[in-house]
């Protein structure tokens, strides 16, 4: 028996208590490594905003409008690993970012929905750790280009949450052109510096970008760079519009002008990692925030849903990842993972071991990667919007369970995703027990979280 995978089964199980977990942490240490390959030394994290599930060329449905425009993109999933069951922990953008960031479900410090705009009463919990706190004690120079949307107060700004460098807006979104009086909130500052308005912001970020890893080349550094691209407004460069003029729909030629230019950003990035000779030495990932909105131009393909919904096309996201000589190029992994992996793979990646402490809900998907591993252990995920009245999911294998709440009292709905990719054929009536232990897990997961701590389910205006 393997005992890591059992460790590591274990730990994600829900029903496992955090004393249970740190006395399986002591005993089984997943220790899992790379076999004959040195650890990263760079960590780089691509993040786009609002895109669809088939709005990139790598996706296993991509859109015919798209299918050829993401060259730089596609490229990071053909010289690794491309995901096709990859989900954010949130169905929208500030709670995603808070999963992601901790490596831990963002309900549990009730960042559940999105932190309203010049909400100046907290942001993400003071108490959490981030990626950059983890990464930056092993030694690693942080750097953070692009939207922030966790909070706006000092305290809860970037370069107070771990970050050496910060070089973006607070704010979840803004215009792609200059603005005559931006907000502080919307403003690019560096440092809490406010910049110049001036000049394309994709193309802002991805010169940003550029310039850090120009500047930190010489020393192991981790780059998230949090493109708004192609979240709204929709406004694409006037260039990048004439190369697209083949999609009749308007708004789905501007939102492909704006993915056009966060594959050129992106190209410069990795670029500007070649020209270092940084490429080998660096763990790159490319993944989106939450489901696509399609109700502004994203393609989420045969995805039933979008944003905000904890259908699979609110949840559901492209990820692809590279390393070389680590993940074989061509790699397709069809295991369900998850944003909160993400924190123990970096770890992992640097040979370094994730403490009990932490209390990740992720796993390092390293031995995945490598093929130490030919399958995660089995485990449940979860999801919920607006606290304890709001929607909530959970998927363990192919089988997932959505439980809709309103006034009419909960509606529970089931679904072979195997088999039913769109979620189209309900089978809660034909499997009355599966719906009975999905049910079951899902509540004894609500039990460990604490409501909203603003917007829907908070009770708070």
């Amino acid at each position: 028996m393997n005992l890591d995978a059992y460790a590591l089964g274990m730990l994600s199980r829900p029903s496992t208590s955090l004393a249970t977990c740190a006395v399986i942490a002591a005993l089984f240490p997943i220790t899992l490594r790379t076999q004959d390959r040195a650890p990263a030394r760079n960590v780089v994290v691509l993040f786009s905003d609002d895109a669809g599930w088939a709005d990139f060329g790598f996706q296993p449905y991509p859109s015919p409008h798209l299918a050829q425009r993401t060259p730089r993109i596609d490229s990071i999933a053909a010289e690794g690993a491309r995901f096709t069951q990859a989900y954010m922990s949130g169905a929208v953008c500030s709670p995603s970012r808070a999963g992601l960031m901790t490596g831990r479900y963002q309900q549990r410090f009730g960042h559940e929905t999105n932190i309203p705009p010049n909400y100046m009463a907290g942001g993400m919990d003071l108490g959490e750790k981030t990626v950059a706190d983890r990464l930056g004690a092993l030694d690693l120079h942080t750097g953070l280009v692009g939207k922030w949307h966790l909070g706006y107060p000092e305290p809860y700004q970037p370069n107070r949450r771990g970050w050496h460098w910060f070089h973006g807006l607070l704010q979840g979104s803004r215009s792609y052109f200059p603005i005559d009086e931006p907000s502080s909130h919307r403003v690019i500052q560096e440092n809490g510096e406010a910049l110049p308005e001036e000049g394309y912001v994709t193309d802002r970020f991805g010169d940003a970008a550029v310039r850090y890893i120009e500047e930190h080349a010489a020393e192991p550094f981790f780059l998230f760079v949090s493109f708004t691209a192609p979240h709204g407004p929709l406004q694409a460069k006037p260039e990048d519009l004439e190369t697209i003029d083949d999609v009749e729909k308007e708004q789905r030629r501007k939102f492909c002008g704006l993915v056009v230019a966060l594959d050129r950003a992106v190209g410069r990035v990795l670029d500007a990692l070649d020209a270092h000779d940084l490429a080998d030495d660096t763990f790159v990932v490319f993944t989106n925030d939450n489901g696509g909105q399609t109700q502004v131009g994203a393609d989420n393909g045969p995805l039933r849903g979008r944003k905000g919904q904890l259908w699979e096309g609110g949840i559901r996201v492209p990820m692809a990842m590279r390393w070389p000589g680590r993940i074989a190029a061509g790699t397709v992994i069809d295991d369900p993972v998850i944003s909160l992996d993400l924190l123990p793979t970096f770890v992992g990646a640097l040979d370094q071991a994730v403490e009990p402490d932490w209390r990740l809900d992720g796993m390092d998907l390293g031995p995945l990667l490598g093929g130490e591993l030919d399958a995660l252990p089995p485990r449940a995920l979860h999801w919920r919007t607006q606290g304890s009245g709001g929607p909530a999911a959970i998927r363990v294998g192919d089988d997932k369970l959505v439980v809709l709440r309103g006034e009419g009292g909960p509606s529970q709905h089931l679904f072979d995703l195997a088999d039913d990719l769109g979620e189209a054929s309900d089978l809660a009536a034909e499997r009355p027990e599966l719906v009975k232990q999905l049910a079951s897990r899902l509540a004894d997961w609500e039990s460990e979280l604490v409501e909203p701590r603003w917007g829907p389910g908070s009770g708070k205006r």
